[in-house]
C-alpha cells in the first residue's frame, strides 16, 4: 500500500513536470506486480497451520457392547466411545495424535476417567470400559474433558 502511494506520488510529479509521458502506465504496471508477487511467494512457502483442538470440537456418545443386569442389584455394563468431530475439519493436523480425555458418569462408585487416542484424523484407539450401575434405570453419560496433542 505504501508502494502504491509512493508510486502514485512519483507519477503525479512526473505528469506535472513532463506532459509528453503518460502518467498512468508506470503506476499500473509496477503496483500490482509488487503487491501480487510478494504475498503469493509467502503463501506457497508456508507450512499449513492447525488450530488447537478443544473438547467443544468433538461430541462423544457411548455404545453399550455388553450388559448383564441383576434385578434390583443393578447392571454390569461395558461401553465404548464413539467420537464425532464438529469443528472445522481443515483445522485437524493429519499427522498428529490427539489424546482425548473423557469422563463416564453412572458407575455406582463414581465417575470413571478414560483417555482415547485419535490418529490419522479418523482412527480412535481406546479400551472398553466396564462399569457397575446401581440400578437398570441408571443413565450412563459421557463428557469430553480435555484434548491435547500427544507429546505436546
Amino acid at each position: 500500500m505504501i508502494a502504491a502511494i509512493v508510486t502514485t506520488g512519483i507519477v503525479v510529479v512526473q505528469a506535472t513536470n513532463d506532459d509528453s509521458k503518460p502518467a498512468t502506465t508506470t503506476a499500473a504496471s509496477s503496483v500490482p506486480d509488487e503487491d501480487v508477487v510478494t504475498p503469493a511467494a509467502e503463501e506457497t512457502d508456508a507450512e499449513p497451520t492447525y488450530a488447537a483442538l478443544t473438547p467443544a470440537d468433538f461430541t462423544m456418545d457411548l455404545r453399550t457392547t455388553e450388559r448383564q443386569c441383576f434385578g434390583s442389584a443393578g447392571c454390569n455394563i461395558t461401553v465404548e466411545p464413539t467420537l464425532s468431530y464438529v469443528g472445522d475439519w481443515n483445522g485437524v493436523d493429519p499427522d498428529a495424535v490427539y489424546e482425548i480425555t473423557y469422563e463416564i458418569r453412572g458407575d455406582e462408585s463414581g465417575p470413571v476417567i478414560e483417555t482415547a487416542e485419535l490418529s490419522d484424523e479418523t482412527t480412535l484407539n481406546y479400551t472398553p470400559t466396564s462399569i457397575s450401575t446401581a440400578s437398570s434405570k441408571t443413565k450412563v453419560t459421557v463428557t469430553i474433558t480435555d484434548v491435547v496433542i500427544q507429546g505436546g
